[in-house]
C-alpha cells in the first residue's frame, strides 16, 4: 500500500504540456508474435543479450536481496530469463501493491478513449452527483482527473510514517465518502502528495462513468484482450469498488504483458487498447521531483527514472520496468523486508546486457551459469534446525481453541492455535466477513517449532512460511512471512486466562495493532 518511493510531498514542478524525457513509448521493431497465449523463449544472446551479464543479475539478487521473489526479463518480445526464488514458484499469482496503480490509470485512459470519459479535466465532484461532499469550497470544486493522477489532488493526505490517511480511510464505513470529505491543503496542481485514496477514486470514477467495477472494465478491456485470467482485485467495504491503489493480484508473466502493452504504444493483436496519446502522455513527466535522489518524474501513475525507462513501482520489490531504446521489459516481485536492488541490477547488469540490437554469437558458458543459478535459487535455503524446547502448560491449554477478536484493521475476526504436534503448530486465522464477503474465510499455515519454516498455503492460496517460539509461560511469538502477499508479519499472542491480547506488527510500515480477544 506505501509508497514505493518513500513519503513524497514536495513542491512539484509542473511540465508544461506534459513534457517528457523519454518521449513516445517506442518498440524497437515489429513483434514477431503476441503473448496473448503464452511468452515464447530464447537464449539472451539469440536476442542480443549477454547471458553472463543477466547470470550476474539474479547472483546479485540472490547475495543482496533476500526478499526477491521473481526476475523477468522479455527482449524483442521473448522471455530470456526466467528466474523464481524460493519458495515463490513458476505459476504463482503475486500481489502486486501500487503497481496497481498504473493498472487504474491505464482503464481511466481506455474509458477515455472509449467515450466513457469526457476529458482529464473533467471535476471530481461531478462524476457523483448524488453524493454531498464536506468542506467543499472552489479549490475542491477545481480537482480534476488529471489532478487525480498526477498526486496533485490537493486533498489533505499524510504518507507519512505511514500513510495515515490510507488506514483512516480504510477504517471508514463509506471509503469513497471519506475522500470526497477531506479537506484541503492546497489549489490542485500546485504540489505533488502520495494519495493511495485518491487512486481508489479513479476507481469508483470508472464504476460510475462504465457501470462496471475496475476488475469488470478491466476483464472486458484490458486483462480480456491480452489473455490476462488469473486475477484477484479485492473490493471496497461497500464491495462495490475495486481497490484503486493496490492489492491486486497477477502473475508475473502476466505483469509483463502490461508493460509490452505500452511498449507498444497501446497495440495488442492488431487492435488499439489504450490509445497512443495516452501511453505518451502517462509516460511523460507530468510531475518533477527537485533532489539528486528524488526520481525524474512522475506521468499519468507510472515513475519515470532518469536511466531512461518508466515504471510501475509496488512496495515490496514490485516493478516493471519498461525500457523503450532497449525494447525490453523487465519484471520483478518481492517480499516484505529492506530497499530492493532493483535499481542496481537494472542500470549495473540488466540494462547494459542488452549489447545488441541483433543477435549475439552464442555463450555457452555464460548461458550455463545462468541456467545454474535460476536452478540453484529455486531450492530452499539452508536453515539451522535448534531443538524443541519444552513446551509451557499453557500450550496445552490454549491448544484448539478458538478466540473472537474485536473489529480491526486488518479484517481478522478470529485465531487459534493448535499444540497436538511436537515439532509444529498450526495457526488458524478467520478473516472478515465484509460487505463483499458474506462469510468470514478460515486459513491454517504451519508454524516450525524447530527454528524452521514451514511453507504452506496461505491468504488466496499462496505460500506462508512461519515458525514460532514462546517468551515466558504465555505469551507465543510467530514469524509470518506471507511471501506473494507481501505482508511479513509478527504476531505476539499473549494469554491470559479466557482473554487474548494480539499483536500484529508489520515490516513495511503497516501500523501496529493491538487486539483484544475472548475464548469463544
Amino acid at each position: 500500500m506505501a509508497n514505493p518511493h518513500g513519503a513524497l510531498m514536495i513542491l512539484l514542478v509542473l511540465a508544461g504540456g506534459g513534457g517528457s524525457l523519454l518521449g513516445p513509448a517506442q518498440a524497437a521493431r515489429s513483434p514477431d508474435y503476441w503473448p496473448t497465449q503464452g511468452w515464447r523463449t530464447s537464449t539472451p544472446e539469440e536476442q542480443g543479450m549477454d547471458s553472463g551479464a543477466l547470470a550476474d543479475a539474479v547472483d546479485l539478487l540472490r547475495n543482496r536481496d533476500s526478499t526477491v521473489h521473481s526476475l523477468l526479463v522479455i527482449r524483442h518480445g521473448y522471455v530470456v530469463a526466467d528466474a523464481y526464488f524460493h519458495p515463490f514458484a513458476p505459476g504463482w499469482a503475486h500481489d502486486v501493491a501500487s503497481v496497481t496503480k498504473s493498472v487504474t490509470s491505464t482503464l481511466i485512459g481506455i474509458a477515455v478513449g472509449k467515450g466513457y470519459i469526457a476529458s482529464l479535466e473533467q471535476p471530481l465532484l461531478g462524476f457523483f452527483p448524488q453524493r454531498t461532499a464536506a468542506n467543499v469550497d472552489d479549490r475542491k470544486g477545481a480537482i480534476t482527473l488529471k489532478h487525480l493522477l498526477t498526486m496533485t489532488s490537493g486533498l489533505e493526505c499524510v504518507t507519512a510514517p505511514t500513510e495515515v490517511t490510507l488506514y483512516q480511510m480504510m477504517a471508514s464505513p463509506d471509503w469513497v465518502q471519506f475522500m470526497l470529505d477531506l479537506p484541503m491543503t492546497h489549489e490542485p496542481g500546485t504540489e505533488f502528495a502520495y494519495s493511495s485514496g485518491g487512486v481508489h477514486l479513479l476507481s469508483a470514477i470508472i464504476r460510475q462513468a462504465t457501470g462496471m467495477s475496475a476488475l469488470e472494465f478491466a476483464q472486458q478491456r484490458l486483462f480480456g484482450p491480452l489473455g490476462i485470467l488469473d486475477v484477484g482485485w479485492p473490493y471496497d467495504a461497500q464491495g462495490v469498488n475495486s481497490h484503486g491503489w493496490g492489492d491486486l493480484r497477477l502473475r508475473p508473466h502476466d505483469m509483463a504483458k502490461i508493460g509490452y502493452l505500452f511498449l507498444n504504444e497501446g497495440m495488442w493483436e492488431g487492435g488499439q487498447v489504450v490509445s497512443r496519446e495516452w501511453v505518451a502522455a502517462a509516460t511523460s513527466t507530468q510531475v518533477t521531483f527537485p533532489g539528486q535522489d528524488a526520481p525524474a518524474g512522475y506521468g499519468y501513475l507510472w515513475w519515470i527514472n532518469p536511466r531512461g525507462y518508466y515504471t510501475a513501482a509496488g512496495r515490496g520489490g514490485q516493478y516493471i520496468h519498461v525500457v523503450p531504446d532497449k525494447d525490453m521489459v523487465v519484471v520483478l516481485t518481492g517480499g516484505s523486508g529492506g530497499p530492493s536492488a532493483s535499481d542496481e541490477v537494472m542500470s549495473s547488469f540488466i540494462i547494459p546486457a542488452a549489447r545488441s540490437q541483433e543477435a549475439l554469437p552464442p555463450n555457452a558458458e555464460g548461458a550455463e551459469r545462468l541456467a545454474a543459478l535460476i536452478r540453484a535459487i529455486a531450492e530452499p535455503r539452508r536453515q539451522e534446525r535448534q531443538p524443541i524446547p519444552p513446551q509451557p502448560a499453557t500450550a496445552s491449554r490454549v491448544s484448539r481453541q478458538w478466540y473472537a477478536l474485536e473489529p480491526n484493521l486488518f479484517g481478522v475476526a478470529g485465531c487459534s492455535l493448535d499444540f497436538e504436534r511436537t515439532d509444529e503448530a498450526t495457526l488458524s486465522l478467520r478473516l472478515g466477513p465484509t460487505a463483499a464477503q458474506e462469510s468470514a474465510l478460515e486459513v491454517a499455515v504451519g508454524v516450525g517449532l524447530d527454528n524452521l519454516y514451514r511453507v504452506s498455503p496461505g491468504r488466496f492460496g499462496l505460500p506462508a512460511a512461519a515458525k514460532g517460539w514462546w517468551e515466558g509461560e504465555n505469551v507465543f511469538v510467530i514469524d509470518l512471512d506471507e511471501v506473494a502477499n507481501i505482508n511479513r508479519w509478527r504476531l505476539s499472542l499473549a494469554f491470559d486466562g479466557e482473554r487474548l491480547s494480539l499483536t500484529m506488527e508489520e515490516t513495511q510500515g503497516l501500523p501496529p495493532q493491538f487486539i483484544r480477544g475472548s475464548a469463544q
